[in-house]
C-alpha cells in the first residue's frame, strides 16, 4: 500500500489498475478500485504517517524503503505471535470475508465481494451492473472495525441456534 493511494480526509484508499490482480488489458484499461475506510483505519493511518509517511510505502521492507514489506515478513511476525504454521496473511481476506457473511446480519454478499475487489459473476459481469455500493460499503466497513473493537476488548459470544436444536 502506497501513502499517495491514501486520502485521509476523504478516508478512502484507491488501488490503481495496474496494481490489481488482473490481466494486462484490464491493468491498462480498467479503473481503480476504491475502498472506504473506517475510523479506526484512518486513526492507525494517522499514527503510522509520522514514522513511515516521508516514504513511499505504509509499510516499508525492513532492508530498503523502496520495497514495500514482504509477505514473509508478515507470516513470520504471524508465526512468533504464535498463530501457528496454519495462518498466513493472506488468509485474513478469506477470514474477514466469511465473518461478515456469518457474524454481520444482514451484509449481502454482493457488497463484501465489492470491497473484495472481486468482478461481477455471470455472462455480462459488470456491463450493465455498474454500482459500486459506496456508501454501503463505508457504512459496511464501520461495522465490521467496530465488531473488531468488541472482539479486541472482549465481546460477548454469539450463538446461533438451529431449530433442530
Amino acid at each position: 500500500m502506497e501513502w499517495a493511494w491514501i486520502d485521509l480526509d476523504n478516508a478512502m484508499l484507491t488501488i490503481p489498475p495496474a496494481d490489481m490482480k488482473r490481466t494486462k488489458r484490464e491493468k491498462l484499461n480498467g479503473k481503480a478500485h476504491y475502498i472506504p475506510l473506517a475510523k479506526q483505519a484512518i486513526a492507525i493511518l494517522q499514527a503510522l504517517r509520522p514514522l513511515t509517511g516521508s516514504g513511499r510505502y505504509v509499510f516499508p521492507g525492513a532492508r530498503s524503503t523502496l520495497r514495500p514489506m514482504s509477505d514473509n515478513t508478515i507470516n513470520a511476525a504471524l508465526k512468533r505471535l504464535d498463530f501457528g504454521e496454519d495462518h498466513v496473511s493472506h488468509g485474513f481476506r478469506a477470514m474477514a470475508r466469511t465473518m461478515m457473511a456469518e457474524r454481520l446480519a444482514g451484509i449481502p454478499d454482493t457488497l463484501v465481494e465489492a470491497q473484495l475487489g472481486h468482478g461481477k459473476s455471470g455472462p455480462l459481469g459488470s456491463a450493465y451492473d455498474r454500482a459500486e455500493y459506496m456508501e454501503q460499503r463505508r457504512a459496511m466497513m464501520q461495522t465490521w472495525a467496530d465488531y473488531l473493537d468488541q472482539l479486541r476488548v472482549g465481546a460477548k459470544i454469539i450463538q446461533l441456534h438451529s431449530k433442530a436444536a
